[in-house]
């Protein structure tokens, strides 16, 4: 008496195309933000800033400084293209006050990049806006 039993040899060879194709897109398919940590310096002066860096505080109601100067978040955008039209440099450092949504601090940088700006750098310290 013969028992019939099902071939799974063409099944095994599917599964393998199947997971050597998902083994190939599976690293192109990972997308994400380049980060750059930040160098830690030995350098003991706190309160000296080169002139050259270009740094962004984030505040509470729409209000942003650039290099402590106040302005409103509407006019940051011009601000930021007249102030990196003749700069080689494109960097900018973002600080944030700490109870603001991150949405927020993603919509500052999304007027960062459309003005031109090419390297956005977060700093790490603790701020809150008193």
């Amino acid at each position: 008496m013969a028992k019939a039993e099902p071939n799974v040899v063409p099944l095994c060879d599917v599964l393998l195309v199947l997971l050597i194709i998902f083994m190939v897109i599976t690293p192109m398919v990972q997308m994400g933000i380049d980060v750059k940590l930040p160098e830690v310096q030995a350098d003991t002066s706190k309160g000296s800033q080169d002139p050259n860096v270009i740094v962004l505080t984030i505040k509470k109601n729409d209000m942003v400084e650039i290099q402590r100067n106040p302005l409103e978040l509407r006019m940051l955008l011009e601000e930021l293209r007249r102030l990196y039209a003749a700069r080689q440099d494109k960097t900018i450092f973002i600080r944030a006050d700490s109870k603001l949504p991150f949405s927020k601090i993603m919509e500052v940088m999304d007027i960062c990049k459309g003005a031109g700006v090419e390297t956005l750098a977060i700093i790490p310290e603790q701020f809150t806006e008193e």
